[in-house]
């Protein structure tokens, strides 16, 4: 057996001096050297001369194991050898022959035979030999390696990369430093390597050099060709592609698509690494019918803010026979002052015509939109008051066949709040200030624009206790409007003010209790909620920025019916509800939600918007609610509106989902709303495989039997009312461990009339490039598909003591 010693710890002795007789330089099987400074004449003594390393080695701690040594310390790392026959001359060099090794480091040289050069740190090898380079392996027939420079070369090399776990193989590597290498006439795939000796990857760059950048982490062939199933696909006389995770510059896969409106259409997109917190996508597409576009985006993330722009332009779209352009722009941003915080948002939209939504659906999901916000919101705030100016300017593109009323810009909107922290006597208060200037069309609203302000301020006084709660509450809310022209009754000013009372209460019981063989805490939380407003005719005043509030449990307990401050709600009704939930009682999760609500109303409510109707049922419909996650695999979650009177529900959202691992998941949502739709909608990710037995449950994407594996994604939205499918996403992938290929035919609803229709094709070379027919079929999973993984998503950066030998 072969022992592995430091020379700090004791000299080389041999074993037997029948088997084999002391001889100078010459030390026995299984010794191991380390060069520290130390002459060779004294690590080849005779074996029975005296010495005081004989004496046990002095222990000391050692630090943790470090993914990457430090410059300072790697120079004074030591070097080790052994073999079966280790010769040399002092402080010269050392002869190393039969399972020859050398270590240094994170640096590791198995040969034949291996012939250390000691000055010049050169590790001259032959026979089998192998290199394992913090985890990155060479291996060939002859190598020359300054080791701690890590210059040299190795001749018929064969190499894999820890990263991504790529190989491949050349006639030489030149190792130009600790970081880079080249390689000539070299391959790069990151298929398994197979046993046979006919073995072939599925896919495999050939090129005439490719370099290596470990410190940069990115790869780059020139003069190569991309071959897939034995097939050249791709003629690349230079490109970049990456060694692990991390962001670089260089050209992106390009995008070829094909359909009747564009023609062929090829993108080549160049992503720009401008800095750890910046970069930048520059952007060209050819399209055969209709010209060529320009764009890019460019991205920022600094301590106290953030944003990306974004902006296209294609001087002549023969398709409209006009300059088309678009842009958008995000910027989210606070810093601190002697004056107090400041905060800047910006959420800008622009494009050049009402047409651009439908013309250009590869465009972002915000400008395929035919409402597009201009907003920019300036803050400040400091102790217990804070303000806001903010400009809200709407461009509204507009159909002939199906018109959009535009909403009011809001030029500009001054706001005032303070919120005192410390009142005594436990009390909250709140006052709030607001003065807006609307505008729009007036040819579209039908409504003057106007100067609109209003104070609202409340105070209340909450009583908490751990089983139960009761929170009185006053309100009183004045607004002023002064118009640009004069309403149906003559008035260019009109004005209001209401008080409102609200009264909040609830219990909360709890009990130890248990189902179906499980222990739970379950809560029993009744709540009752009471607010009066008194009745103001409120018909006359335009409506700007109100709508009714949707009937949920989140707004079935609040003052006013409506969102906005063009109504306030005459109330005079009484909310009544109760909740249980089930408690997992070690980790306090939520297994189990039922909840019942409804409103008692004791006066008729006339106030509505304009159109509606006023409401006098004394009894609303009730809201049922529940939810179950009984264990972390199934999930059901479900709402309905129901009318005791018609014994129907007025609106239902019922779904669920089922995920028992990774990569397979179905969702199912079922929505009524009476009268007006009522769809079904499935998604899914699931692997094919499972119908034939392959369950891959261990192994993992892309390692099932046969080595690969089929999976299909998709998501379909029924209408039943239409009895038509309104969206429809469908695909398949197939992982085959070292690519994955993906089809998606996708059509999207995008007006009453209209809708988008695409096949979407890809190829993904895992830890290489994506080509793309289209636009990404990944990307259109991520966006419609509940819960959609992506089968090579990297989670953690492999570490080089993973393949430490």
């Amino acid at each position: 057996m072969q022992n592995f010693t430091s020379l700090r710890a004791r000299p080389a002795t041999a074993k037997s001096a029948r088997l084999r007789p002391p001889v100078p330089r010459v030390l026995a099987v299984g010794v191991a050297l380390a060069w520290c400074g130390l002459p060779l004449a004294a690590l080849a003594q005779d074996a029975a001369a005296p010495s005081a390393w004989d004496a046990p080695p002095a222990l000391r701690s050692s630090p943790l194991l470090q993914e990457k040594i430090p410059d300072a310390v790697r120079s004074q790392l030591p070097v080790f050898v052994k073999g079966d026959h280790i010769s040399g001359q002092t402080d010269l060099n050392a002869l190393i022959e039969g399972n020859a090794e050398l270590r240094r480091g994170d640096t590791v040289i198995r040969a034949d035979r291996l012939d250390y050069n000691v000055p010049e740190d050169l590790a001259k090898a032959n026979g089998k030999v192998r290199i394992n380079r913090a985890g990155n392996v060479y291996e060939g027939t002859a190598l020359e390696l300054r080791v701690e420079a890590f210059e040299g070369f190795f001749s018929d090399a064969r190499y894999r990369f820890l990263a991504t776990q790529a190989h491949g193989d050349a006639t030489r590597v030149d190792f130009v430093d600790r970081y880079r290498a080249v390689v000539h006439n070299g391959t790069y795939t990151t298929c398994e390597r197979g046993n046979e000796e006919s073995w072939q990857p599925d896919w495999v760059l050939r090129a005439a050099t490719i370099r290596i950048d470990n410190e940069e982490e990115v790869g780059t062939a020139e003069d190569a060709v991309l071959e897939f199933k034995g097939i050249s696909v791709l003629p690349i006389p230079y490109i970049t592609f990456p060694l692990s995770e991390k962001r670089k510059s260089g050209l992106l896969p390009p995008t070829i698509g094909l359909d009747s409106r564009d023609g062929v259409t090829y993108m080549q997109p160049y992503y720009w690494n401008i800095a750890p917190n910046r970069d930048a996508t520059l952007r060209a597409a050819l399209m055969t019918k209709r010209g060529a576009n320009v764009g890019g985006e460019f991205r920022y993330l600094e301590p106290t803010y953030k944003g990306q722009i974004s902006a296209d332009v294609m001087p002549t779209d023969r398709l409209r026979d006009r300059v088309r352009w678009s842009f958008s722009g995000k910027h989210e941003g606070a810093f601190d002052t002697a004056i107090g915080g400041l905060g800047l948002n910006l959420n800008l939209n622009r494009v050049s015509d009402d047409n651009y939504w439908r013309d250009f659906s590869r465009a972002t999901e915000q400008l395929r939109q035919r409402l597009l916000p201009n907003d920019a919101i300036l803050s400040w705030g400091r102790n217990d008051m804070s303000a806001t100016v903010r400009t809200l300017k709407w461009q509204t593109l507009q159909d002939v066949t199906s018109p959009i009323v535009p909403p009011y810009d809001r030029m500009p909107q001054v706001q005032w709040r303070y919120n005192p922290s410390q009142l005594g006597g436990g009390f909250d208060a709140s006052v709030e200030l607001d003065t807006t200037r609307f505008e729009a069309a007036r040819a579209l609203t039908g409504q003057p624009n106007a100067d609109r302000s209003y104070a609202m301020a409340q105070i209340s006084r909450p009583f908490l206790s751990p089983g139960g709660f009761i929170t009185p509450r006053l309100q009183l809310h004045a607004t002023q409007y002064q118009f640009d022209s004069a309403l149906s009754n003559g008035q260019r000013s009109a004005s209001r003010t209401l008080p409102t009372f609200s009264l909040d209460s609830g219990l909360v019981f709890e009990r130890d209790t248990a189902y179906f063989g499980r222990a739970f805490l379950q809560t029993l939380e009744p709540r009752a909620f009471y607010t009066y407003t008194p009745y103001r005719d409120q018909s006359m005043l335009p409506v700007y920025d109100t709508a009714a509030n949707d009937f949920n449990f989140a707004t079935i307990y609040t003052e006013n019916a409506f969102g906005g401050n063009d109504r306030l709600a005459d109330n005079n009704l009484l909310t009544l509800g109760v909740t249980t939930r089930l408690l997992d009682p070690d980790t306090g999760a939520q297994a189990a939600r039922f909840g019942i609500a409804q409103r008692v109303r004791f006066s008729d409510q006339k106030v509505t918007l304009p159109g509606g109707t006023p409401v006098s049922e004394r009894l609303s419909d009730l809201l049922l609610g529940a939810g179950i996650n009984w264990t972390p695999q199934w999930g059901f979650d479900s709402t309905v509106q129901y009318n005791p009177k018609t014994g129907q529900s007025i609106r239902s959202t019922i779904g669920a989902r089922y995920s028992p691992s990774n990569y397979r998941t179905v969702s199912a949502a079922y929505r009524l709303q009476r009268g007006t739709s009522e769809q079904i909608d499935i998604g899914w990710q699931w692997p094919l495989n499972d119908l034939w037995g392959d369950k891959g449950k261990d192994l993992g994407p892309g390692r099932g039997q046969g080595g690969g594996r089929w999976y299909s994604v998709g998501r379909l939205n029924y209408s039943m009312k239409d009895r038509k499918l309104v969206d429809t996403v469908v695909g398949f992938e197939y992982d085959s461990c070292c690519w994955i290929g993906r089809v998606v035919l996708e059509r999207l609803q995008s007006s009453v009339t209209s809708s988008n229709t695409r096949l979407l094709f890809q190829i993904e070379f895992v830890g290489f490039s994506r080509l793309s027919l289209g636009s990404s079929p990944l990307d259109s999973f991520k966006q419609n598909v509940p819960r959609y993984q992506n089968l090579r998503e990297q989670v953690s950066t492999p570490s080089r003591f993973s393949n430490y030998d």
